[in-house]
């Protein structure tokens, strides 16, 4: 997929060709479970924007899909408990960050290693 300067040249290259062909072109296409292509409009026009300057950011409401975050996590049916990655994008952690967990009555509370209970982003 093309991004910044890349992405604007080709579609200014492509000239007045139809969006679908755009799209393709600068590599926004996935393959369905069918086997087909699916276009990604979005991604690609969030990528535009962005290249063109505009800074959309992480909003602290919205997970995958554009959906509103519930702030509610449900204990899977083999037992995990997954926080998701749009609430470890909100606090920019990164593959390897370590948590303490602590435990308490009905709760669960995850501490940076290294970290105070005190400390709060």
């Amino acid at each position: 997929m093309l991004t910044g300067s890349e992405l604007l040249a080709k579609v200014k290259e492509l000239g007045d060709v139809g969006k679908s062909e755009i799209v393709r072109a600068c590599g926004y296409v996935s393959t369905k479970k069918g086997g087909g292509d699916r276009l990604n409009f979005t991604a690609f026009y969030e990528a535009l924007l962005e290249a063109k300057g505009v800074e959309l950011g992480v909003s602290s409401n919205v997970g995958k899909g554009g959906r509103k975050l519930s702030y509610v996590a449900t204990v899977q049916g083999n037992g995990n408990l997954l926080i998701g990655k749009a609430y470890t994008a909100m606090l920019d952690l990164q593959p390897g960050d370590e948590f303490e967990i602590k435990l308490g009555r009905k709760q669960i509370r995850l501490i940076p290693v290294g970290g105070t209970d005190e400390d709060e982003a």
